[in-house]
C-alpha cells in the first residue's frame, strides 16, 4: 500500500454531496450514501434509470445537464465519477482550491478519501477499503463479513 488512509467514520447526515456523473459508478455510491442522510444532487447529462427514479422519490436532486465549475459552490464534500479524466482533473482541482473533500472515481491519488464498501445492519456499520489495489479482495472480504454477520 502506497499510504494507508486512517479509517474515519464521519456524521454525513444534512451534508451537501455533489456527484458529477451519472452512471453505475456514481449510482453504486448515491445508493451507499443515502443510507447516511446527505443531500445529494447529481449533475450529468446522461442518467442511470435508478437516479431519476431515486429524484422521483424525493431522495435525491438532479441537474441533468453538463457540469459547470459552479455546481461545487456550497458542496461539502464531491464525487467526481465522469467517464472524463479531465473533467475528474478539473473537479479535483476546483476542489483542492476550495479545500473540499473529493473522491476521483479514475484516479485513486486525487482522492482526499476513498469510498469504501459499506456493510451495514442496526447496530454495525463495516467499511471495507483496499485503497485500489485489490478490488476482488474487498469484494470478497465484503462476502464472508455479510455472511457472518447474518450468521450471528
Amino acid at each position: 500500500m502506497e499510504k494507508p488512509y486512517f479509517p474515519m467514520f464521519v456524521d454525513i447526515s444534512g451534508k451537501k454531496v455533489l456527484v458529477v456523473g451519472g452512471g453505475r459508478i456514481a449510482l453504486r455510491r448515491v445508493k451507499t450514501l443515502l443510507m447516511f442522510g446527505p443531500e445529494i444532487l447529481v449533475t450529468a447529462p446522461r442518467l442511470e434509470e435508478e437516479l431519476i427514479e431515486l429524484e422521483r422519490r424525493g431522495r435525491i436532486r438532479i441537474c441533468q445537464r453538463e457540469y459547470c465549475p459552479e455546481d461545487i459552490c456550497g458542496a461539502d464534500i464531491v464525487l467526481a465519477a465522469t467517464d472524463d479524466r479531465e473533467l475528474n482533473r478539473n473537479i479535483w482541482k476546483i476542489c483542492r482550491e476550495q479545500e473540499i473533500p473529493v473522491n476521483t472515481a479514475d484516479d485513486k491519488s486525487l482522492c482526499d478519501f476513498y469510498f469504501p464498501s459499506v456493510i451495514m445492519t442496526e447496530d454495525v456499520v463495516i467499511g471495507i477499503n483496499s485503497g485500489g489495489t485489490d478490488p476482488g479482495k474487498v469484494k470478497e472480504t465484503r462476502r464472508r463479513l455479510t455472511k457472518y454477520m447474518n450468521e450471528s
